[in-house]
């Protein structure tokens, strides 16, 4: 058998074909695990070209290749089949507990004169003007406000 080969035990293969017909999981989930069956040589099965798997399941070359290196490298199937969590988010918070904070005393502070009430467009540009921050959209003062109950009207 050559280097990187996929030999699946009974047990493996009853728990990838389980995995896909039972429960609810994401599509790409099931897909690698048909993919890895497709792949199994175990028992001297021979595989489907990868054009023939990447065809019957409905993914390209590249996915295949790269279900297989991650199935070789896991430790286990359960660790192949689970998604990767993420360390950090993909973009940091602009609006921390601090800022949360002096936007919502803003909106119950005093109205700038010339203004009947508190806009969003106006708290946004008055926490640029007091430099609490150095750019904000009046759309994420809405989901502040609508988070913490706090209508402008």
């Amino acid at each position: 058998m050559e280097i990187g080969q996929i030999a699946l035990t009974t047990e493996e293969r009853k728990e990838l074909k389980k995995f896909g017909a039972t429960g609810v999981h994401s599509i790409k989930l099931v897909n690698r695990a048909k993919i890895i069956l497709a792949l199994d040589r175990s028992a001297g099965k021979k595989t489907q070209t990868q054009g023939a798997i990447a065809k019957c399941i409905g993914v390209s070359r590249q996915s295949i290749n790269t279900a297989k290196k991650d199935f070789l490298a896991a430790g286990s199937i359960s660790a192949f089949l689970q998604r990767k969590k993420r360390s950090t988010p993909p973009v940091p918070a602009k609006v921390t507990g601090e800022l949360e904070a002096k936007i919502i005393a803003l909106a119950y502070g005093k109205v700038p004169q010339g203004y009947s009430r508190w806009t969003l467009r106006l708290l946004a540009g008055k926490c640029v003007e007091l430099q609490y921050v150095g750019a904000l959209s009046h759309m994420t003062v809405k989901r502040l406000l609508k988070k913490t109950n706090l209508s402008l009207i």
